[in-house]
């Protein structure tokens, strides 16, 4: 099993209630894949730069998944096709899972007193 994140763009006129069904159908999927679910998070509505599909604004979800690597071409292909996701992408989440801190180091130390100017003659 390997951790992936997932960024959807939903289509505004396809999609209902602001996407919650994409998001729990997502979710069952994955379950029924034998994977899990970390995180399920819509990121609201953004209007684009550039026009995509002639859509100016769509709908962002971010879902944080461990699934079987094999699974996870299978869900490129399964939302590649469907006309309620306008862009999506998929990526292997190789974040650590213990950040490592630097020991705590004093504070520097600077010249409190600034060197004397040059007297204007």
């Amino acid at each position: 099993m390997k951790k992936y994140e997932a960024v959807f763009i939903l289509d505004l006129r396809k999609v209902d209630d602001e996407g919650k069904a994409f998001a729990s159908e997502f979710e069952k999927m994955i379950l029924d894949w034998g994977g899990t679910v970390t995180l399920s998070q819509s990121m609201g509505q953004k209007t684009f730069a550039r026009p995509i599909n002639k859509r100016k604004a769509g709908i962002y979800y971010n879902f944080l998944f461990e699934v079987a690597p094999e699974k996870e071409a299978m869900i490129r292909e399964e939302y590649r096709l469907d006309e309620r996701v306008l862009r999506h992408l998929i990526i292997l989440d190789e974040r650590p899972a213990k950040v490592v801190t630097l020991p705590d180091l004093p504070p520097p130390t600077f010249n409190a007193a600034p060197a004397a100017a040059p007297a204007a003659e």
